[in-house]
């Protein structure tokens, strides 16, 4: 894995979707309790408090592909956004109940990736249910079961996911060494009640596995508190992921960049300055100079 800091880059996307939504606005987007004033296009936040020349970008295998509810990418709360900022290989879609975006059914379908969902797995099918990542053999099977159902599958349904014989139900898988599918992450990125409501009315996600996650850490994340501390933001979510593909460095780094947008923003929302000497910022430089070298 490389990494590389940028202080001016092309919009990501989910720089890409938040334009296409504000473009659709009949209306200013005000985020609760935020502040008002001018904010960095790059980073959206206060060009005072601006982080984007800290910004690490990360050549990693595994790839993302962030679900988004409707307002989430206008928010400058969404960590999504931090995960399109650090993974080239992010693509993001608006989510809309009625219609699923032909690139988002595309990608899915996609040979090089394999799809995962990422959700608990007590809101799916036990024998959809997986805690690691498919072994070559189970990847292989997918890609003979996509070959064989693409010519008979109905409109609107995924061709391409493994049939349930090829998923390792309940049990935690390393992951291998050189597997025959990039893996990829589908993250509902929505509040708790949105993202179940887009797990349950998504039919093009049920031919996924879905990946539950076992994190032995509680949410560290400050900036929008849910009820359960087993619920992690998105950005969060998404290095547990990196470091369930063995990419940890890459996970670190993710980690340590949501730190340092959280001081950003938490320090400009109550218009104190930066403390850029202070340990999260020592710690994502460490991480952004050290080599990697991939588990």
């Amino acid at each position: 894995m490389h990494v590389n800091t940028v202080t001016n880059a092309h919009p990501h996307a989910v720089s890409r979707l938040r334009a296409e939504r504000l473009a659709r606005s009949t209306k200013p987007f005000l985020a609760r309790g935020g502040s008002k004033g001018e904010r960095c296009e790059g980073c959206r936040l206060l060009p005072s408090h601006c982080m984007c020349a800290l910004r690490p970008v990360l050549t990693t295998r595994a790839g993302f592909c962030l679900v988004m509810a409707d307002i989430e990418p206008l928010k400058p709360s969404n960590t999504g956004w931090l995960i399109a900022d650090v993974v080239p290989d992010t693509l993001a879609f608006g989510w809309a109940r009625t219609a699923a975006d032909p690139a988002l059914l595309a990608l899915l379908a996609d040979p090089q990736w394999q799809p995962y969902v990422v959700f608990p797995g007590e809101y799916a099918a036990a024998e959809r249910v997986v805690s690691g990542l498919l072994a070559d053999a189970a990847a292989s099977a997918s890609a003979s079961a996509s070959a064989s159902a693409s010519a008979s599958a109905p409109p609107g349904t995924l061709c391409g996911a493994p049939p349930a014989s090829a998923w390792a139900s309940g049990t935690p898988e390393c992951p291998p060494k050189h597997p025959s599918k990039r893996p990829l992450f589908v993250l509902l990125d929505a509040t708790w009640s949105e993202a179940r409501k887009i797990f349950r009315k998504s039919p093009y996600l049920n031919g996924l596995p879905v990946l539950s996650l076992q994190p032995e850490q509680l949410s560290r994340y400050r900036l929008r508190r849910s009820t359960r501390d087993d619920h992690f933001c998105t950005s969060e979510v998404a290095a547990l992921c990196l470091e369930l593909a063995g990419e940890v460095h890459a996970a670190q780094t993710l980690e340590a960049y949501l730190d340092v947008f959280t001081h950003h923003y938490l320090r400009a929302k109550q218009q104190l300055p930066l403390l850029p000497d202070d340990a999260v910022h020592a710690r994502l430089t460490a991480l952004t100079l050290r080599p990697s070298v991939r588990s």
